[in-house]
């Protein structure tokens, strides 16, 4: 009794780091936004900034992809007495490619920075950042690598304390060296990285948990390719929207950037995370198509009644909050730009949510080899959509572009998965009974009250009118919820 009430205080203690230190890192990009909002406004150096970005925050996608590919196999290498080894290897076989990676931002930066944005001006300010940021992406995929092999040791606190330090250090020199102009940027986050790999390396060297690899094996990277692959090339989609949004003029880019991070954060603090906790219990019980369906409509439910409160918020009072937050530079017209397309990306935050929850189920169900291709093939629909959607509609048709792709690689997912039937169904009823809700409790008060009283009433009203109504869907899926818990 005493030994499962030591380890139920372990998880505990070690679901506590882990959160303060995500909090750290995510607290810490959100100051980064702000200072670059308020510091440069809304132009050409923003829009350099956020061309550099785009891949950086598809390589850290790597790293917590990473983080879940190789977990397993150090669990198991650990029992065989061969931890420090597996870790050399899968630290050997990434040299090569991360190497490549820094070599190129440093010796090709505008070649780089001239494919990722039109404007020129916006293209200088890029290349600046490229070199820093290669640095800042390999540092975290190595993160991610030491941070499993320490929790396989059931050691969580030297990567929190790293990821949080690393984090505030970062932007303290960020705002030291501001005056050197947006690069200050790049070095802050080529400083986060850094100092988040050396903290929790060193205890895991002292402990002999990196070792020379016994053997030399692509494998590892193989599997990581197959692990990583669709995650990297769905943030590819929004690199390549980017794209077309910076040849709509100076500060477009940014304006799409931004809407974009605050949808990424929605979705990532409901189905993002409700899937990271749910998926191991599902697998465990065994899978199928109808418990496939089951389960992805249930979480797609509980996301989608945040995701439209949080929606409906935004259209409100979307202006008037981002101009406190962001500086004179989001007022007027580009601070409701700004919080309307935040709401034209609804259809990609529901397409997203639903395909943040399906897939890892198939990587449970084993299905990886083909998901390298399924990358591909989006990446390469994605520019023809964005081609098209962006000459018809504009920065709006870009938004609509990114929901088009994103939403033909979760029916692909589906069919899988054999659910695309039930998912489909389950998530239309979601979306639809949400939406309504919505538009009714933040509509209503919005014809007759300014902004944030309206954004008050409504939230109350939304609340309100969904625990009276208590949609059976959504009762399901807390029932599920507690069931897989």
């Amino acid at each position: 009794m005493e030994g499962n009430r030591s380890r139920g205080r372990s998880a505990v203690s070690s679901g506590v780091l882990t959160g303060v230190s995500t909090a750290a890192v995510s607290g810490s990009a959100a100051v980064l936004g702000v200072i670059l909002s308020r510091k440069f406004g809304h132009g050409v150096k923003t829009d350099g900034f956020f061309a550099a970005y785009g891949p950086y925050l598809a390589l850290t996608l790597v790293a917590g992809s990473l983080r879940v590919v190789v977990f397993g196999r150090f669990v198991q290498a650990r029992r065989g007495g061969r931890l420090g080894h597996e870790v050399g290897a899968w630290a050997a076989v990434l040299a090569p490619p991360l190497a490549l990676i820094v070599a190129l931002a440093f010796a090709w930066p505008h070649g780089i920075a001239d494919a990722l944005t039109s404007n020129q001006q916006a293209s200088n300010y890029a290349a600046s950042l490229i070199p820093w940021l290669g640095i800042a992406a390999a540092a975290q995929i190595y993160c991610g690598l030491v941070a499993s092999a320490l929790a396989v040791l059931d050691d969580y606190r030297w990567a929190a304390f790293g990821f949080a330090v690393g984090s505030i250090v970062g932007v303290a020199v960020t705002l030291l060296l501001l005056p050197h102009g947006v690069i200050a940027l790049g070095w802050g986050l080529a400083v986060n990285g850094t100092i988040s790999l050396i903290i929790p390396l060193v205890p895991l060297l002292v402990r002999r948990g990196i070792r020379w690899p016994e053997r030399r094996s692509w494998t590892p990277l193989i599997q990581l390719a197959e692990g990583v692959a669709l995650p990297v090339a769905l943030q590819g989609l929004y690199v390549i929207g980017l794209r077309f949004a910076s040849g709509l003029g100076p500060g477009k880019g940014t304006t799409f950037s931004y809407a974009f991070l605050i949808a990424a954060f929605l979705v990532s603090v409901t189905a993002g995370s409700v899937a990271l906790v749910a998926t191991v219990p599902f697998a465990r019980r065994g899978s199928s198509p109808e418990r496939v369906a089951h389960h992805v409509v249930a979480i797609s439910w509980l996301s989608l009644a945040i995701v439209a409160a949080a929606a409906g918020l935004f259209a409100i009072t979307g202006a008037s909050a981002i101009h406190r937050v962001l500086g004179a530079g989001y007022g007027g017209a580009t601070g409701v730009e700004l919080g309307q397309l935040v709401v034209y990306l609804a259809p990609w935050m529901v397409a997203t949510v639903a395909s943040t929850v399906a897939y890892p189920l198939v990587l449970v169900g084993g299905r990886a080899r083909w998901l390298p291709a399924l990358a591909v093939a989006a990446l390469g629909v994605q520019v023809l959509v964005e081609w098209g959607a962006r000459a018809l509609f504009g920065l709006p048709g870009v938004a609509a572009g990114l929901a088009f792709t994103t939403a033909l690689v979760l029916v692909v997912l589906l069919l899988a998965l054999r659910a695309l039937r039930a998912v489909v169904a389950g998530l239309a009823v979601a979306t639809v009974a949400c939406g309504s809700v919505a538009l009714i409790a933040f509509g209503a008060p919005r014809l007759v009250l300014g902004s944030v009283p309206a954004a008050v009433v409504g939230l109350a009203l939304y609340l309100s009118l969904l625990m009276f109504w208590r949609p059976a869907g959504l009762r399901h899926a807390w029932s599920y919820l507690h069931e897989l818990q």
